[in-house]
């Protein structure tokens, strides 16, 4: 069933030509299909630590843990190796990484700030990626991974793992058949309770990192606690907001429908418009705890809704999902599975999800599409798109203002100050790596 729905979904949207391109026959390795992967970790904190504990249950060997900071590296690393069997060498230098003509890929999962910088050398590096979302931290960047990816002919999975859930597949199946009428509405939405980061002074840094690195080519600032691990989320210089963070992954489910009904060159919208604040808590945070974001297609409607101070009364019962409305009928997705609502009042058995929450499907398809030299289940294109959109509601947010997109030429027209919010300043000893 999956199969078929990633070949219908190619020929929809007009990519059966990318399944097919000569690039994803090349393997400088030339696996075959009982060789194991060889991958690099490159951040794992948090979300790194997981993937590769999941690549590792999906038959791949993690053999270089990388991480700025070692007392990460001390904390993680026996746990990869307990995963399996054998210790995985340690480093604080992605480069050293690169270099390693026997890693097959490598899996990024830092701070957004550095996503791009890091693939674009993984791309020059002939690696092959398992990206953390959101894919960038500007539109522009994800043009140059883009075309990266496509210049230097890498195999990139992003991490948006409802892509590879099968209740999600079979969800975006019964949009794509008709049977909901004319969808004017997609409604997107997260709730949530984030505590207080509160107001810590500015320290030194921990003794087991380069901060100086860590900031890489964000603005030089003094070190603070909450520009560190995990709240690092919420500042600009280094975040995409809830958008980027939570809501990336609703919106790319969102975006899957739309580009299984108009194709994937349709999928931007061409007016955006944001209300927004920290209406909750009084703290250090730089981005919105509350937040409506609407984006205009012309043929319907896509909203993003965040509620950052409440997890009770949810939205349709959810805490997150997808609501797609149409005039026949309502189908509603989320992580529990999916159900749908007809105009005559009937309600359909819910579709529930197979296997656990975090189910380790999408890291298997990478190591899977690794050894094929098939496409992946987030293409590098979606989750650029995916990406796109979440950086339209942020540039709104910050302009305090509607913004008009032209989705052909990915730029807001004669509007200056929206168009400055493209690309960013970096730091003259982190440039962008030319493509």
């Amino acid at each position: 069933m999956e199969a078929e729905t990633r070949r219908s979904f190619a020929a929809k949207t007009g990519m059966a030509a990318l399944a097919a391109s000569p690039f994803l026959n090349l393997n400088p390795r030339a696996q075959g299909a009982n060789e194991k992967v060889v991958l690099a970790l490159i951040g794992g904190r948090n979300q790194g630590r997981g993937d590769a504990l999941r690549a590792i249950k999906a038959g791949a060997e993690i053999k270089t843990f990388c991480d700025l900071d070692q007392a990460i590296l001390d904390q993680v690393n026996p746990e990869l190796e307990k995963a399996q069997g054998k210790r995985p060498g340690t480093t604080r230098e992605f480069r050293k990484v690169l270099d390693d003509k026997e890693v097959d890929g490598v899996i990024i999962a830092v701070p957004d700030h550095w996503h791009t910088h890091i693939t674009l050398h993984a791309c020059q590096a002939g690696k092959d990626i398992y990206i953390e979302k959101p894919l960038t931290h500007t539109i522009h960047e994800g043009h140059l991974v883009r075309d990266a990816v496509r210049k230097y002919k890498r195999l990139v999975q992003v991490g948006l793992q409802n892509r590879s859930a099968v209740h999600y597949i079979s969800a975006i199946d019964y949009v794509r058949s008709g049977k909901l009428g004319k969808i004017c509405l997609i409604h997107t939405w997260e709730c949530q309770v984030r505590e207080t980061i509160g107001r810590p002074p500015d320290s030194d840094p921990p003794p087991t990192v380069d901060y100086d690195v860590w900031l890489g080519p964000a603005p030089k600032r003094p070190f603070n606690p909450n520009r560190f691990h995990y709240n690092w989320r919420f500042f600009w210089d280094y975040c995409n907001t809830e958008l980027g963070n939570q809501g990336v992954h609703m919106l790319d489910v969102a975006l899957w429908g739309i580009q299984s009904l108009y194709g994937l060159e349709n999928s931007l919208p061409t007016h955006v418009s944001n209300n927004g604040g920290i209406y909750w808590l009084d703290d250090a945070k730089e981005v919105p705890d509350t937040q409506i974001v609407t984006y205009d297609y012309g043929k319907f409607l896509l909203s993003w809704e965040l509620r950052s101070f409440a997890r009770h009364h949810p939205i349709d019962g959810e805490r997150e999902g997808i609501a797609f409305h149409g005039t026949d009928a309502t189908l509603v997705v989320d992580h529990q599975g999916w159900k749908v609502f007809h105009k005559d009042g009937k309600v359909d058995p819910v579709v529930k999800r197979e296997g656990p929450y975090i189910h380790g499907n999408h890291e298997k398809n990478f190591i899977e599409c690794i050894k094929s030299r098939k496409e992946p289940n987030s293409l590098v294109e979606t989750g650029r798109v995916a990406t796109t959109v979440c950086h339209l509601g942020n540039i709104s947010y910050r302009l305090g203002r509607d913004v008009r997109f032209d989705p052909k030429t990915e730029t807001f027209g004669n509007d200056k100050a929206a168009n400055a919010y493209l690309t960013k300043p970096y730091r003259k000893e982190y440039p962008l790596p030319k493509v």
